[in-house]
């Protein structure tokens, strides 16, 4: 028995191992270019937006004066700050990987029960990530501009966390679920969080108008979903490239 056993390991820590180098090349691979596409247009659509709302922040410029405020004011272009925005390209590059390890991961167990995975179906994969990650919890917790009211930011972290998860869960439940129960089991999942609620603070307040919170939030909105789709379609084209590099050398 043992013999039999140790030859069963032998024989499959290759296959172990190229499962393993095929998830990770692929997650690096369309991390990275999606991370890349995301943090350039994060710095010419978004960052803008958040400079403008901190010059209210600061009370560089105030809403509901005496005068009329300008709508465009004088900003930094981008690459205005070389170390800042090199950072946030790095970082953002960093996030969409770590998206992109657990996209191909659960990809893999996709296609060991039979499911196609390539760049067009990845489209789809993609646009239920941002379903979970953004739409999902940005639905009660919209994104911010800076100096706005807020709850607790540890519980506005577990409402966040908690709201990922269903709403991930039920992605997966409306895509392989295949019977009513679990469309109805998703359907429960993807509005329970947004039942109980987001946290709230008490009062509101900010100096920022109006109208830049609500481009900030269509933007963020926009290029998130921008964002996971090409990751979507990335991971699966790397997923699908890979495997047939793998069968060829096998």
């Amino acid at each position: 028995m043992t013999l039999l056993t140790m030859c069963a390991t032998q024989l499959a820590f290759p296959a172990t191992k190229t499962m393993f180098s095929r998830i990770l090349t692929s997650a690096l691979f369309a991390g990275a270019a999606a991370g890349l596409i995301a943090a350039l247009l994060q710095l010419y659509f978004v960052q803008p937006v958040l400079l403008h709302a901190e010059l209210y922040e600061g009370g560089d410029l105030v809403h509901f004066g005496a005068d009329p405020v300008t709508a465009h004011p004088e900003l930094p272009g981008m690459f205005a700050e070389p170390v800042r925005d090199g950072l946030s390209i790095i970082f953002t590059m960093l996030t969409y990987t770590g998206y992109a390890l657990a996209l191909v991961a659960l990809m893999s167990i996709a296609e060991q029960q039979g499911r196609e995975i390539n760049g067009r179906t990845g489209l789809l994969w993609g646009l239920a990530g941002f379903v979970a990650f953004h739409f999902a919890p940005g639905l009660s917790l919209a994104p911010e501009v800076p100096g706005v009211a807020a709850a607790d930011v540890g519980v506005r972290q577990v409402w966040w966390t908690a709201t990922v998860a269903t709403a991930g869960v039920a992605m997966w439940l409306i895509a392989f679920g295949g019977n009513l129960v679990s469309y109805l089991i998703a359907a429960g999942l993807l509005i329970a969080p947004h039942v109980v609620g987001a946290p709230e603070p008490d009062t509101f307040a900010g100096p920022v108008p109006t109208e830049i919170g609500a481009l900030f939030a269509a933007r963020a909105f926009g290029i998130g979903m921008a964002a996971w789709v090409l990751l979507g379609s990335f991971a699966g084209y790397f997923w699908q490239a890979e495997g047939k590099r793998a069968n060829a050398a096998a």
